[in-house]
C-alpha cells in the first residue's frame, strides 16, 4: 500500500498543480527532526517537527560500545557534541555524559534557546517512549558493521514496542540502508516493515532487483530526474528523496510526482503539501 494521497500545490502568484500519482500524498519525512530549527536528533528537535506537522520522524542510527542504539547520524560524537570520538568506542553512559545541544546554539545564534543547552543524545528505546506508538518513524541503519547485531537490536526494541509482529500496523516504521545486504536481511526477519534502499547516484540504481527486497527508493534528488520518479514507480517501487529544503525544489518534486522528501524544514514542506490534500 502506498503513502501517497492527490494533492495540488498553491504558489501564489502562479497555481501549480502535482501529477497524480496512484494515490496521492507526499510524505514529509523530517531529517534528523526539525533539524533547520533546533539540533540535530534531540528529543527538541523531534518534537517541533511534530508541531510542524511532519508525517515521519527520521532517526540514524548508530551502535555504542555497550550494543545500545543511539539516534546520532555521524559515527564520531564531534560534529554534535562536546565530546570527541567513535560511537561505538563510548558506552551509552558515557554517550549520555555529553552536551548535543550546545554546538547548534554556537553555531546558529539566530536560532539559539538557552533550553537547547545540555541536550543528550537519545537512545530509540527513549524516543519511543517519549512519542509512543502514534507516531511515525523512519530509522535508518547507518554502518553495515557490526552486522547483524545492528539489525537485531532494532528488531529487538520493534517488537518491544508491537511496531513489528501481528498487532503491528503496517507502514509506522520505515526503515532505510544504503547496503542493500541489511535490507535483504531485514526482509527475511521482518517481512512487514517498510525498507527503503537509499542512493547516491540514481542512474546506477538497479531498479528491477531492488524492487525484489524493498518498497522504495531513496535517492539524492540533486542527481534526480522526472524520468527516474516514472520509472520507479513502474517497477512498483516508492520515491523517498533528501534532502530538501529549498521550496522551489520542494514543488518541483512534488509535480514530479515523488512519494515523499527529507527536509530539515518541515514547516516549509507542509506549507506546500498540507495546503492542497
Amino acid at each position: 500500500m502506498r503513502l501517497i494521497f492527490l494533492l495540488c500545490i498553491i504558489v501564489s502568484p502562479i497555481v501549480a498543480k502535482a501529477a497524480n500519482n496512484n494515490d496521492g500524498k507526499v510524505e514529509i519525512i523530517a531529517h534528523r527532526g526539525a533539524s533547520g530549527h533546533a539540533p540535530e536528533h534531540t528529543m527538541e528537535a523531534y518534537q517541533l517537527a511534530l508541531e510542524q506537522g511532519t508525517d515521519y520522524l527520521e532517526l540514524d542510527l548508530q551502535m555504542t560500545k555497550d550494543q545500545k542504539l543511539v539516534a546520532i547520524h555521524d559515527d564520531r560524537v564531534n560534529r554534535t557534541t562536546n565530546g570527541r570520538g567513535k560511537v561505538n568506542s563510548l558506552t551509552l553512559a558515557e554517550i549520555k555524559q555529553l552536551d548535543a545541544g550546545s554546538w547548534f546554539n554556537q553555531k546558529f545564534p539566530e536560532k539559539a534557546k538557552p533550553y537547547y543547552n545540555g541536550l543528550s543524545i537519545p537512545t530509540v528505546d527513549e524516543v519511543f517512549r517519549e512519542f509512543g506508538t502514534s507516531v511515525n518513524y523512519y530509522m535508518e541503519l547507518k554502518k553495515l558493521q557490526p552486522f547483524p547485531e545492528m539489525a537485531d537490536e532494532l528488531l529487538k526494541v520493534l517488537r518491544k514496542y508491537q511496531f513489528i509482529g501481528t498487532r503491528a500496523k503496517y507502514g509506522k516504521v520505515v526503515v532505510e540502508s544504503f547496503h542493500a545486504d541489511t535490507l535483504k536481511y531485514l526482509r527475511r526477519k521482518a517481512p512487514e516493515l517498510v525498507l527503503i534502499q537509499l542512493g547516491e547516484k540514481p542512474a546506477k540504481m538497479n531498479l528491477s532487483e531492488i524492487s525484489g527486497y524493498a518498497d522504495g527508493v531513496g535517492p539524492n534528488y540533486l542527481n534526480m530526474n522526472k524520468q527516474f520518479v516514472k520509472t520507479a514507480h513502474r517497477h512498483g517501487l516508492l520515491v523517498h528523496c533528501w534532502t530538501v529544503n529549498n521550496e522551489t525544489d520542494m514543488i518541483k518534486l512534488i509535480n514530479w510526482n515523488v512519494d515523499g522528501i527529507f527536509t530539515n524544514y518541515v514547516d516549509r514542506a507542509r506549507k506546500h503539501v498540507g495546503a492542497l490534500q
